[in-house]
């Protein structure tokens, strides 16, 4: 019975690692609990941790300090890698609307958490907790207990507890927002999917066609020549002059009136391709290996270290082989290949030729999935590292702030994740292996906070801490509510992406999860991965911000 009391009760490293062990097994069997089909997810750990911790299970506070602040560094890294290499071309021009409104859902959320405190005179820092609940963002959570303790020394207990209590609300405030946002804009799903059903294909960054070149004023010019006339984004992959044999085009290929051409090409261009060259004809992609007669075409994946960060131009790979780059593949989107794209490890790039000359490539390339499987832990130890030491930067000396533990290794894993192939860094890590990472990161870092905050829990709840539930569904949907209209009405946004796009702006899968299955597509999964990138930073920023220079 002691070694038993010792174990549950007691102190030292077995002690701690068993409660740990023992809040996350608890709260990760609990995420599969759904109550009216939604569940909590990896936020169970938190309550699961604060049980034990009310109950007297609880650890040194030197070890909760060191697991919450190396699982929020491990959290944030693992999410800054993954939305790097899309963080920067996420900024492209179709996206800028959504992302805007996004960051209008944000600063509408900053107003209204203010105004709440200053009316009901709620502590700013406790404010702040119950916004990034609203907001179901445990990093800028974990940036908002490590912002605090920066500056006041020590910790405030209210932020977990705030953030817990409210988090719940926040998971369902988005799907009451959207179902009070359906009837208040007068959507017809009907006339949505006919619009859905419109548009999806311009979604694609990728388009595949065959045309017939009707233009005689391009008769006998080359690839090249004809590309610099279009100025578009396409890659001519085979031309047939003679509708029996088919060849790989080159820049010095030449095209003329009748040929047919099998093209690739950005989605919005397709077009303007058309209308210069002639007429699309009902030929499959695969119809083309009729005319080819030896030509193959194959899938290579990037796997060689020493071809990550290389350029098309740097390879050469259509002079030295005689073989055609049609399109690149990278986490799973098609991508338009030029000769300035930099590839990387795990690109899967479609290659047609010859067998031989495909054989020599995929050698050069790699095209050995076992080594994408090996792990990479330099780059990712290695950018630990540098995010600490430049979160632990002063940017003002008095009062000192910095960019802390949660921003610093999450803008240092964006940059290394879009820029590390410049250095020949390894970026690449598999879905699971990333998926790992952030998963163990984010369950130490919420039994650790549920461990520290389990003992004032109940007393902090029924004392007053009720009231944060009311205060994260109005943070959550007055912002939502508004921006929606606004977006409804100025932008004519369809209801799937301005869906998606309220659901990333509050970092809410859950909420994604609902509005897939009213679109029954993935249309508002497109709008929600691109303002993703974008709000998870700025909410880790934010919610930082307010406590450095409103407190």
């Amino acid at each position: 019975m002691e070694f038993i009391e010792s174990m549950l009760f007691g102190g030292g490293i077995a002690h701690s690692i068993f409660v740990f062990a023992v809040a996350i097994a608890i709260g990760t069997a609990l995420s599969k609990v759904k109550i009216g089909g939604i569940s909590l997810g990896s936020t169970w750990i938190l309550f699961a941790g604060i049980a034990l911790s009310y109950f007297g299970m609880r650890v040194d506070s030197d070890m909760l300090n060191f697991a919450r602040d190396f699982g929020l560094t491990l959290f944030v890294f693992s999410i800054g890698l993954q939305i790097g290499p899309g963080f920067f071309s996420s900024l492209r021009a179709g996206g800028l609307k959504q992302m805007w409104l996004a960051v209008l859902v944000m600063a509408l959320g900053v107003i209204v958490t203010l105004i709440i405190g200053q009316v009901t005179g709620t502590p700013l820092q406790t404010m702040v907790g119950v916004m990034d609940g609203a907001a179901v963002n445990t990093p800028a959570m974990g940036a908002t207990q490590q912002a605090y303790l920066d500056i006041m020394g020590t910790e405030d207990s209210t932020i977990p507890m705030s953030f817990a209590i409210a988090y719940p609300f926040g998971v369902v405030a988005v799907i009451i927002a959207f179902l009070i946002l359906k009837p208040l804009l007068k959507i017809n799903l009907d006339v949505e999917n006919e619009a859905l059903r419109a548009l999806s294909n311009e979604n694609k960054f990728a388009a595949k066609f065959s045309l017939e070149v009707l233009n005689g004023q391009i008769d006998g010019k080359k690839v090249s020549e004809i590309r610099n006339i279009i100025a578009r984004q396409f890659v001519i992959s085979r031309i047939s002059h003679d509708g029996n044999k088919a060849f790989i085009a080159d820049s010095e290929s030449r095209v003329y009136s009748g040929d047919k051409l099998f093209i690739v090409s950005a989605m919005e261009d397709k077009e303007a391709i058309l209308a210069f060259l002639g007429r699309e004809v009902d030929m499959l992609e695969q119809e083309w290996g009729e005319f080819e007669g030896k030509l193959v075409s194959r899938r290579i994946v990037v796997t060689r270290a020493e071809i990550n960060g290389k350029k098309f131009s740097d390879l050469r790979l259509r002079t030295k082989y005689g073989i055609n780059i049609t399109r690149v593949n990278r986490a799973g989107v098609d991508l338009i290949p030029y000769q300035g794209m930099e590839l990387q490890l795990g690109d899967k790039v479609m290659v047609v030729g010859s067998e031989s000359a495909i054989e020599q490539v995929a050698e050069l390339l790699g095209n050995s999935l076992k080594k994408l499987h090996q792990p990479h832990i330099f780059t990712i130890f290695l950018g630990i590292a540098l995010g600490v030491f430049v979160g632990s930067i002063p940017l003002v000396e008095s009062p000192q702030i910095k960019l802390g533990l949660a921003a610093g290794p999450m803008l240092m894993a964006i940059l290394i994740g879009r820029f590390g192939t410049h250095w020949h860094l390894i970026t690449y890590t598999t879905v699971s292996a990333n998926l790992m990472l952030r998963e163990v990161g984010l369950a130490m870092f919420l039994a650790s906070v549920g461990l520290a905050s389990g003992e004032g829990f109940i007393d902090a709840l029924v004392s007053g801490g009720y009231i944060w539930m009311l205060y994260a569904l109005i943070i959550a949907i007055v912002p939502l509510i508004l921006v929606g209209v606004f977006a409804r009405k100025v932008y004519k946004m369809d209801y799937y992406t301005l869906m998606g796009t309220l659901a990333g702006s509050m970092t809410n899968p859950i909420a994604l999860t609902y509005a897939n299955n009213v679109a029954g597509s993935d249309m508002p999964a497109i709008s929600y991965a691109t303002v993703y990138p974008l709000v998870m930073f700025l909410r880790v920023v934010i919610a930082q911000s307010m406590i450095l220079f409103l407190l």
